[in-house]
């Protein structure tokens, strides 16, 4: 069927209801919008779900939640193991706790037992409970950092991570065998409680996966002295993050904790905010206000679902609060924890840090003072939740430290997903630490920069929504293809790595070796000096990014480069 029939069935067929017919009826003159909603179903990708709510096939609603859940239940039918349950969580977004509902009845429909959060919880703490529960899978329904249109279904595997390789194909092609909305089981809530199928999990898991925070903590002494000194604002931006780090912070025993107001309830709109994403610095506007006002010296904020976290610390020269990138929040923390472990001699002699091939070059250098082995994974926290898999069942190594320049990084292995409360709680003791030495958080960056030297990253994205923007962006990176640069203007090419083809390419002698990571569509240009460029297209939004690194002696000079690498890369898609 074309989109025009798609609409039309939708429009007529009884098994839509007419709420759904409603708000189709409304938009039955503008032939873009209807093409938009139909042209093509809402994929289900290897990230799961992820679209703007509404009704049509390529929208997230209950019959396209209910569809994907129907593919997974069958995949779980399949796996035999259905008696191990489901665990749902959702966060403050538009439809979430809706979408949640009935993603669990669908599975209780299926026989397969689910324990639903009785509230929103952030991703760390779904990722921690499908352990702690010992199930085969979990589903998260949020849209992260997206615009308060979207929403999104996240699908994790029973070791906490989210599913990878072969088991993400593997639930795909049940996803897509699904033809029909007719094939999607029911059943009611009353009849799944009846059945034992449907049951609420909240307070037993919060209590679990508070006291795996606190063994994370390494000098509980600094923060019982400085407690009364070290002043914090917060905001989990009308997420999910407020009530996690309201108590864990309260419980380490920190008194000057304030959480920002108009933005600590839950709320899908996002009202005080045009993008609910700690990346964006607009999004710290009240909590920077709220911070001059007290005196703070750390201001942080965490996503809707709070797995990512921003920062920003005071500049103890100029008393301005300055931010953070994830990249630098990330080495911050990554130092503090291994200089701490180090003197304790608490590093494991087969230790391990994976940062993902985006992320910056300055982890190298951490890992090579701490004498840690260095692993390197696709873009996507999956792939280092699956390396702690991998080092669990091998032994070979010892996870202590992962991170993705995308604000998220995970300390302990607790939760398999970036985890921005156990983030907060550290940096807020790192802070505590710092402060007890005379210094700020910024300061540390500093000396951090002094001793690696100054690297500095930064991201081009282009934005291209619709059927033309799909088209474009595969344009784009097919060009790179047939017409691999050798030059940056001034930047030469040293190595190219093809993460689609498998293969690294020496420009210089021309020598090829195979990348061992799966496949993905990825570019990484190597170029002189220790910069780099790397393009990929969005997996979860429709734009192409280009990320990029540089190294210099000191912070004006990398600013100088970045600004002139960006400039080169986008004289490359004009």
């Amino acid at each position: 069927m074309n989109y025009k029939e798609k609409y039309e069935e939708w429009c007529e067929n009884p098994i839509f209801d007419e709420e759904t017919k409603l708000e189709l009826q409304s938009i039955k003159n503008n032939e873009k919008e209807i093409e938009d909603r139909f042209y093509k179903d809402l994929s289900f990708g290897t990230a799961g779900l992820r679209g703007i709510i509404g009704a049509g096939t390529n929208r997230m609603n209950n019959y396209t939640v209910t569809k994907a859940t129907q593919g997974l239940a069958n995949y779980i039918v399949k796996k035999g193991s259905k008696e191990k349950g489901v665990v749902i969580s959702y966060d403050s977004r538009h439809m979430s706790k809706e979408f949640s509902i009935k993603t669990a009845l669908t599975l209780n429909a299926n026989g397969i037992k689910t324990y639903l959060f009785e509230e929103l919880r952030p991703v760390p703490e779904l990722s921690f409970a499908v352990r702690k529960l010992g199930c085969t899978a979990g589903i998260m329904i949020t849209a992260s950092h997206n615009p308060p249109k979207y929403n999104g279904y996240k699908v994790y595997w029973e070791d906490g991570a989210q599913i990878v390789s072969p088991v993400d194909k593997e639930i795909i092609e049940e996803v897509n065998a699904v033809k029909e909305f007719s094939l999607i089981k029911t059943i009611s809530e009353e009849e799944a409680k009846k059945q034992g199928l449907f049951n609420l999990v909240g307070r037993e898991i919060d209590d679990a996966y508070m006291e795996e925070l606190k063994k994370q903590i390494i000098h509980a002494e600094v923060i019982k002295e400085m407690s009364n000194e070290i002043k914090i604002v917060y905001t989990p931006l009308h997420g999910t993050g407020a009530v996690p780090v309201k108590r864990i912070l309260n419980e380490l025993g920190f008194k000057n904790v304030y959480i920002v107001p108009e933005q600590e309830e839950p709320d899908g709109d996002f009202p005080t905010v045009e993008y609910p994403n700690p990346e964006d610095k607009k999004a710290f506007k009240l909590a920077l206000e709220l911070a001059k006002k007290v005196d703070a010296d750390v201001v942080l904020a965490t996503d809707p679902d709070a797995d990512r976290l921003g920062v920003y610390a005071k500049d103890s020269r100029t008393g301005e609060y300055m931010a953070f990138t994830g990249n630098m929040s990330a080495m911050l923390l990554a130092e503090y924890i291994l200089s701490q472990k180090q003197k304790q001699n608490a590093i494991p002699k087969n230790g391990a840090l994976i940062k993902s091939i985006v992320s910056t070059n300055m982890a190298n250098a951490i890992s090579k003072e701490y004498n840690l082995k260095l692993f390197e994974v696709l873009t996507g926290f999956k792939y280092i939740g699956e390396k702690i898999k991998q080092f669990e069942k091998t032994k070979e190594n010892e996870y202590v430290f992962g991170f993705e320049e995308s604000y998220g990084c995970l300390i302990g292995t607790h939760a398999r997903d970036k985890d921005g409360i156990v983030a907060v709680m550290m940096l807020c003791e790192a802070a505590a630490f710092y402060k007890n030495n005379g210094i700020t958080l910024w300061d540390q960056m500093i000396n951090i920069y002094e001793k690696y030297g100054y690297y500095k990253e930064g991201i081009y994205t282009i934005t291209l929504e619709g059927v033309d923007g799909a088209e474009k962006i595969k344009q784009i990176m097919n060009n790179f293809r047939k017409n691999p640069p050798t030059q940056f203007e001034n930047y030469k090419v040293l190595v190219v790595k093809d993460y689609q083809s498998g293969i690294s390419k020496n420009i210089e002698t021309g020598i090829e070796e195979k990348i061992e990571l799966p496949t993905s569509n990825v570019l990484y240009y190597e170029l002189e000096n220790d910069f780099w460029c790397c393009v990929r297209p969005s997996g979860t939004e429709p734009k192409i990014k280009f990320y990029m690194g540089v190294k210099a002696t000191s912070s004006n000079e990398a600013e100088k480069e970045l600004k002139e690498l960006e400039k080169a890369i986008k004289l490359m898609v004009q």
